[in-house]
């Protein structure tokens, strides 16, 4: 059995240098690498291109790193809860890909594929399809979209082993498994990581050959991005 455990964040992103692509699984602030995102941020890491659905709040996630202008072009699918992002899309100080959610995903499972295109009806006939090569299947026109080249893959998982193998919780079951394997360096970190053969196989999302690098994280704040009550009403 191979292990691709590491001992902590710092060792799992070595060799990510500025400039870099790097994809980060998460909803909103729902299964982000909360631990690698703040090892980013204290390194200093600049001009990084990042693919992640959200782009964090203006204090916590993605927000982090756009706040210390460590982000050069980010693609993504929503972005509406970042003050900060939006400041810097407008002055012309980020460079922004807006993609529909569902080619996003489709882009990262491509990559995870090994597949290197594909066509899409999503984004035919807007911006979205600018430049791109379209063709027409059975009377409908689609784009066709590339898959995705990163040089890192940060994702979450709720539990892992050592060889590698993640079982995702809950939302967090949302970008991360289709980013896993979807570059050229993957990086789960995991709230618990157990030895080799302690996961149920029935229970895997991920197996290992997907994973390069897998550490246990520490202290999550599993933020709520948009707390919503009901009103307490009297009888």
């Amino acid at each position: 059995m191979i292990s691709k455990k590491v001992k902590d964040v710092s060792e799992a992103l070595s060799g990510l240098q500025d400039g870099m692509t790097v994809m980060l699984g998460g909803f909103g602030l729902c299964g982000i690498p909360e631990n690698a995102i703040s090892e980013l941020v204290r390194i200093g890491i600049k001009n990084l291109t990042c693919i992640s659905n959200n782009a964090g709040v203006d204090d916590f996630g993605l927000g982090l790193l756009l706040k210390g202008r460590q982000i050069k072009k980010m693609i993504s699918s929503y972005v509406g809860e970042n003050d900060e992002f939006e400041r810097q899309m407008l002055s012309g100080e980020l460079d922004v890909e807006l993609i529909p959610q569902g080619t996003l995903a489709e882009r990262s499972r491509a990559a995870q594929s090994g597949i290197p295109a594909f066509y899409t009806p999503a984004g035919y006939g807007t911006e979205v399809a600018a430049g791109k090569e379209t063709r027409e299947f059975n009377g409908k026109m689609y784009v066709m979209e590339k898959a995705f080249e990163a040089d890192f893959a940060i994702v979450k998982a709720w539990k892992g082993d050592e060889a590698g193998n993640l079982i995702f919780k809950g939302t967090a079951r949302n970008f991360n498994p289709c980013m896993c394997g979807a570059a050229t360096v993957t990086v789960a970190e995991v709230e618990e990581l157990v030895p080799a053969g302690s996961l149920d196989p029935n229970s895997i999302h991920i197996p290992g050959i997907f994973v390069q690098r897998i550490f246990q994280g520490q202290k999550y704040e599993k933020r709520i991005e948009q707390r919503t009550v009901r009103q307490k009403t009297h009888n």
